[in-house]
């Protein structure tokens, strides 16, 4: 399936015949077709091994048996080996031998990532997913988790352990690594998605054509990577809670495979915050470009560019609050505002010009922070100024009532801080209207020329 069969139909430019703006629309996968006469599955299904040679014959006959009885499109099993050295890759063959509708792929290197890589770059399948071959999910989860792929309405499908819905069975301690790590993707990388390392995911192709270049990791990350990319970039994830009980026997080695995603979620947060990622080759292509958004008629998000320099305003004065405290330990209460107010207003333009009014990427970035140095400057005038009339009507103030006072002159300036970034520093820019597609030229017939 392509990209241009994502936007074709009603409402695939943007208009529809009566010139009312719409989103463009994914394509609900049909039921039958050339596809299904020919053979190609709609759903791919990966079940990475290394070293599975006891658990891996009875996982794939269960998930055959049950995507035999319960899925009503053509499916495929895929065995991927990930450079196993026991008797895995007989009892793989066997399988695929054995049973319609399973493959068997052999990669020479190890790595989860590496394996889902591979076989979903080469799948011809419109649907890719993949589980553990220790099948903790319950299997009844699999049609819902593929559902909204196949209807069009999501990008991606995550098994979730962590929703409230949920049944979970599992010892304390990987309850607790689990749970920390989801505290670490929400804090650090401001992940929306409850459970990244659940074995029970799914991704439209052409999602995953995109999606799957950029993402770096080989390993355990691979995961994670892959839906904080989409997530960044606007695609759509889908999230079912699922019944999960653990495996005593799981082969995972849970202080590695923490230290190599902690070194992931590091690696991936530079590249963001530093706008290395385009992640508009990502949003573009199914229609999720913001321009696509900015529809005639539909004012400007006001009310969550409000919500939105709130949140970070709050964060900002909370960070700010703590510098001052820090920096008039060892200087007097100007400097240490100075200083305070520096710092902060460099990261609150970073976060308001992300979250806030939503611009992405290095261009205009210098000439931002140029231009909220200035919103800066006012606002240390408002809040020295402040200062400088409580020392002089006091004498020696206390801490407390400094910080009473800064607090009051900080909530003076918001105000003024909102406007100037709103229509100075992040303008809101005239989206063009699309120019109308030319009648082409007909060439003259060569009867007409004689």
């Amino acid at each position: 399936m392509t990209t241009d069969s994502l936007r074709s139909g009603p409402g695939a430019n943007g208009r529809t015949s009566g010139d009312r703006a719409r989103l463009p629309v994914r394509e609900h996968l049909p039921a039958c077709g050339p596809a299904a006469a020919s053979g190609v599955p709609v759903l791919d299904v990966v079940v990475p091994v290394y070293n599975e040679e006891k658990d891996l014959r009875p996982c794939v006959l269960r998930l055959h048996d049950h995507l035999s009885r319960t899925f009503p499109y053509a499916f495929r099993i895929t065995v991927a080996d990930n450079a196993s050295t026991d008797s895995t890759p007989a009892v793989a063959a066997a399988l695929a031998a054995e049973l319609r509708g399973v493959r068997y792929v052999r990669l020479e290197e190890k790595g989860r990532g590496r394996a889902l890589r591979t076989v979903w770059s080469e799948s011809d399948a419109p649907v890719l997913a993949y589980m553990d071959v220790d099948l903790s999910t319950d299997l009844n989860a699999l049609l819902p988790l593929v559902a909204p792929l196949i209807s069009g309405h999501s990008d991606l499908a995550i098994g979730s352990r962590l929703a409230r819905s949920a049944r979970v069975v599992r010892g304390s301690k990987r309850e607790f690594i689990s749970r920390a790590y989801n505290l670490i993707l929400r804090s650090s990388l401001a992940a929306g998605f409850s459970d990244a390392q659940c074995g029970f995911k799914a991704v439209r192709s052409e999602v995953a054509e995109r999606l799957l270049p950029m993402v770096e990791d080989s390993g355990w990350f691979f995961d994670t990577e892959l839906l904080v990319l989409a997530e960044r970039a606007g695609l759509r994830i889908h999230e079912v809670p699922v019944d999960w009980v653990d495996d005593p026997d799981s082969t995972v080695h849970i202080v590695r495979t923490a230290a190599e995603d902690l070194k992931g979620v590091w690696r991936v947060g530079r590249a963001l915050a530093v706008g290395a990622l385009p992640l508009d080759r990502l949003a573009r292509p199914f229609g999720d470009d913001p321009r696509d958004r900015a529809l005639t008629g539909v004012e400007r998000g006001l009310a969550r560019q409000l919500v939105g320099f709130c949140v970070v305003g709050v964060l900002s004065t909370l960070f700010y609050l703590a510098l001052y405290s820090l920096f008039r330990l060892g200087v007097g209460p100007q400097l240490a505002n100075g200083g305070a107010l520096l710092v902060s207003a460099v990261a609150n333009t970073a976060a308001n010009r992300r979250l806030t009014f939503g611009v992405r990427g290095r261009d205009g970035a210098v000439r931002h922070q140029a231009q909220g140095l200035v919103v800066f400057a006012i606002g240390l005038a408002l809040t020295s100024g402040s200062l400088a009339a409580l020392g002089a009507a006091t004498g020696s103030p206390s801490h407390s009532t400094e910080l009473a006072v800064l607090i009051t002159a900080n909530l003076a300036a918001t105000v003024l801080r909102f406007l100037l970034l709103r229509a100075w520093v992040f303008p809101a820019r005239a989206c063009p209207e699309p120019e109308p597609e030319l009648e082409p030229e007909l060439e003259p017939d060569s009867e007409d020329v004689r």
